[in-house]
């Protein structure tokens, strides 16, 4: 404050105790609102000099506070506020903007007023539309934080003071910590790797159509027998030109000995093929095999066309891609009606450690190869190849993640591809499901994040779907095996059968923060899986192209490496109240 000539400043994250004024040193005060949990508090600092001008320091919360001073006869309210960060829940932010406004309310007309907060949100670049509260030199793009505060500075007629100003990225937004870097120079650190990836890759790869490789029915040609093929054919055409008996019969051998030749080469091939799909690598093979066998015998592999909610058919490229978008885009965002939940659960607070190389290497062993890429074109077998300067890379950038609690824009991104059922009218969106599309470096994090999860969590016995070493098929077996049991001593059981529809695509994502934090996951994993789900958007591949980009706002990720255990901690929670046992005619049934 010195060195900068500042005589004023609003404080955020002070994370002390107590709530009494405290001399810093160099001729500065603090007046703070303290907590108890070591986490949030907020503070306004300011020049001695200046303490025998308050009236009065009003302490809301640990999140707001202010104090009015009289200043060469103007008085001036300073406000110090810290928004919840990204990922908390939409309550904790609402409660925040609230217990603002009540502050701003209290403050008679004609008082001037500074806010100097931590909104933990960006406003965008630009400002159409908003021109009356910010300026043109903002950040980013505008988040659901960013929003608030524009609708918080229009309903109080203030500005939000830092847009009018033109300067570098890194001194709107960043600071310095100890020679870090903040969270909001990570993504750009990441977007300049995932170029020069890219850029490397299409100088020495080169760039594929991107369409599907068929197998064609000369996939056993060698080059014995293309050579015996060009023989044959100019002895064809000496043959036609000279109609000799010698002609004819060079002709005859050449293609006796082609026939030989080819029965040898596809007799060999076959060899090969049955040898490898007997390994483990073969498997694939077989699979791609069966697929292309499968699709091969269909009379339309693919339609251009889809019908719309009435049945009518959409055959220009743009209304299909509408419509395309217009489906999933209702389908992904929907939510089963539910009572708001009332109780609460205490967040677990504790030391995270960083992420160590060991759990990179494993995460990334864990990795299939030969997948299809998301949107960022980065496939894993990159930081296969790059070995073990992929490790300290990536083990560099996944603790800065945890770290910052932000991970790059750029990994919010994916792509959905509609797969038909292969049931219903081709024609019908219904009859697709979508597969979604993620980077493969956003899987990598999953996996180190799914992998701590497990260590912490411990999911009933009773749960067989996504847990290692089980499989739902032991669930059927114990199932039959208890139906046999009682229908041999002629007794009734009572079975539960339930069908959750669209499961991924429902479930609450306030209900998954509540399950996580009741199964004991640290507030810090808490606050990096929120940041998975911030902002996450997608777009929709189709037979036409790609739609316009939409948010994706309920439900897990499809296609996520972490969702299927995510999804196993909120059933574990639904099905543990279940576990008390009821009553029916003297047996206890569990």
């Amino acid at each position: 404050m010195e060195r900068r000539k500042v005589d004023i400043l609003c404080v955020q994250e002070t994370r002390w105790k107590g709530s009494k004024p405290r001399s810093i040193g160099e001729g500065f005060k603090m007046f703070y609102y303290g907590v108890d949990s070591k986490r949030n508090g907020v503070g306004v600092v300011l020049k001695e000099e200046f303490v025998r001008n308050i009236l009065e320091v009003k302490r809301v919360s640990d999140r707001v506070m202010s104090l009015k001073l009289e200043i060469q006869g103007v008085m001036l309210n300073v406000v110090s506020g810290y928004a919840p960060q990204v990922g908390c829940e939409l309550e904790e932010k609402e409660r925040f903007w609230s217990e603002l406004d009540e502050v701003m309310e209290s403050i008679p007309t004609g008082e001037r007023v500074v806010i100097g907060a931590d909104s933990n949100g960006h406003v965008g670049e630009g400002n159409r539309g908003d021109e009356e509260v910010m300026g043109k030199f903002g950040v980013k793009e505008m988040n659901l934080e960013g929003q608030m505060v524009v609708d918080f500075a229009k309903r109080m007629d203030m500005a939000v003071v830092n847009t009018y100003f033109q300067k570098r990225e890194e001194h709107r937004v960043t600071y310095k910590s100890g020679g870090r870097r903040t969270q909001v120079v990570l993504p750009d650190d990441w977007e300049t790797t995932a170029e020069v990836i890219r850029e490397t890759g299409r100088k020495v790869l080169g760039v594929s159509s991107g369409r599907r490789k068929e197998d064609k029915e000369t996939w056993w040609w060698n080059e014995e027998v293309q050579d015996s093929v060009q023989r044959k054919r100019l002895a064809k055409k000496k043959w036609d030109m000279d109609r000799t008996e010698e002609n004819r019969q060079e002709y005859k051998e050449l293609q006796c000995r082609v026939k030989r030749e080819v029965s040898m080469a596809k007799q060999k091939a076959y060899d090969e093929l049955y040898t490898r799909l007997d390994t483990r690598e073969g498997e694939k093979d077989l699979y791609r095999l069966a697929r292309q066998r499968d699709r091969d015998g269909k009379d339309v592999q693919q339609v251009r066309v889809i019908k719309d909610r009435d049945g009518r058919v959409l055959t220009s490229e743009e209304s299909v891609q509408r419509r395309w978008k217009e489906y999933f885009e209702e389908l992904i965002n929907e939510e089963n009606e539910r009572g708001k939940r009332v109780e609460g659960v205490n967040s677990v607070e504790q030391k995270v450690d960083k992420i160590r190389k060991d759990e990179v290497r494993k995460a990334l062993k864990r990795m299939k190869s030969g997948n299809a890429v998301g949107p960022d074109d980065i496939p894993v077998e990159v930081w296969k190849c790059l070995g073990e300067a992929a490790v300290e890379y990536l083990t560099s950038l996944f603790n800065r993640v945890l770290e910052s609690e932000r991970m790059p824009e750029e990994w919010r991104r994916s792509v959905l591809v509609p797969i038909f059922k292969n049931k219903g009218d081709m024609q019908s969106c219904s009859n697709y499901r979508g597969i979604k599309l993620m980077s493969h470096t956003m899987k990598l994090w999953e996996r180190v994040v799914e992998a701590r999860l497990r260590k912490v969590v411990e999911i009933c016995e009773q749960q067989y779907g996504f847990m290692p070493r089980k499989s739902t098929t032991d669930a059927i077996f114990a199932l039959r095996f208890l139906m046999e049991k009682y229908r041999d001593g002629q007794r009734e059981l009572h079975c539960l059968f339930v069908d959750l529809e669209k499961a991924y695509d429902r479930v609450p994502r306030e209900e998954l923060w509540y399950c996580m934090r009741k199964s004991g996951v640290a507030e810090k994993y808490v606050r990096v899986v929120q940041d998975m789900y911030e902002r996450s958007r997608t777009v929709v591949r189709c037979a036409v192209g790609q739609t316009e980009e939409f948010k994706v706002e309920v439900g897990l990720h499809q296609g996520s490496a972490l969702s299927p255990f995510l999804f196993a901690i909120v059933m574990d929670q639904c099905v543990r109240g279940g576990q008390t046992g009821v009553s029916l005619d003297n047996d206890v049934c569990r």
